[in-house]
């Protein structure tokens, strides 16, 4: 028997979304208080956006799960609920850290239904809610 897809609503993924970022900005600002420096001299938001990247990479490559997911109980998937690979995590997360905007967009009105972001689409993920 299998397990049934159940995607995550767009709430539940911006609620993982916000935690992350903040998780991230407060280590941001935290390294850049080490190393005496102002949060944004470093070349802008950019240092934090690719933070987030490698964040998100590693975690929802590794286990599906960033932090924020975890709290929220949802996870990355392949479309039948299996684990991703690296390759995949990096690729949906590109659009999460660097094209958000973008990213959300373009799915939101082209595809409603799929509750998946652009990058999801192109990465061949799905964000669903876990039940185990």
């Amino acid at each position: 028997m299998h397990d049934m897809i159940v995607l995550s609503s767009w709430g539940d993924r911006f609620w993982a979304w916000l935690i992350d970022v903040l998780l991230m900005s407060a280590l941001w600002h935290e390294i850049m208080i080490v190393l005496k420096r102002d949060a944004f001299s470093l070349g802008g938001a950019l240092p934090l956006m690719v933070l987030l990247f490698i964040y998100w990479t590693v975690l929802e490559g590794y286990r599906g799960q960033s932090l924020g997911k975890m709290f929220l109980n949802i996870a990355v998937t392949g479309p039948f609920g299996e684990q991703i690979r690296f390759r995949d995590a990096a690729l949906e997360s590109f659009g999460k850290a660097f094209l958000l905007p973008v990213d959300c967009l373009v799915c939101y009105f082209a595809f409603p239904e799929s509750r998946q972001r652009l990058f999801n689409r192109i990465s061949d993920t799905v964000v669903v809610n876990r039940t185990e």
